[in-house]
């Protein structure tokens, strides 16, 4: 296998030992509670969307550490570059499986980047 280009796996095994909760978390978009874009800028809309996802899993009793996969969705693949470094603070303690998909028409004009998830979190 190549090395790998980030924090990601490309494979991951999840052994449960005990009760465990899995949380699907769905597309996360760039915006605000009332439904407006953060911003503009591709590292603003990653790492708002990042926080999201960590207010979820922290509603669910988890953190970042208990994501098993991660798809992300960028309408311009040359975004990764600036993606990338902003994804890989938030996956230091683990390395999800990940889907990377470029090209992409996003249901919400200016935005730039969707990323949903899975967890496995054990009780």
């Amino acid at each position: 296998m190549p090395k790998a280009l980030g924090a990601y796996s490309h494979g991951l095994a999840v052994d449960l030992i005990g009760p465990a909760r899995m949380v699907f978390i769905t597309g996360q978009l760039p915006l605000d509670t009332e439904g407006n874009l953060v911003s503009e800028d591709v590292e603003i809309q990653t790492r708002h969307i990042f926080e999201n996802i960590k207010s979820i899993l922290a509603e669910a009793g988890g953190d970042m550490s208990h994501v098993v996969k991660v798809q992300t969705f960028l309408t311009d693949v040359a975004d990764f570059a600036k993606v990338s470094p902003v994804r890989n603070e938030y996956f230091e303690e683990c390395r999800p499986a990940s889907t990377l998909v470029g090209g992409v028409t996003l249901v919400k004009p200016g935005c730039r980047i969707e990323v949903e998830a899975i967890a496995v979190i054990p009780l």
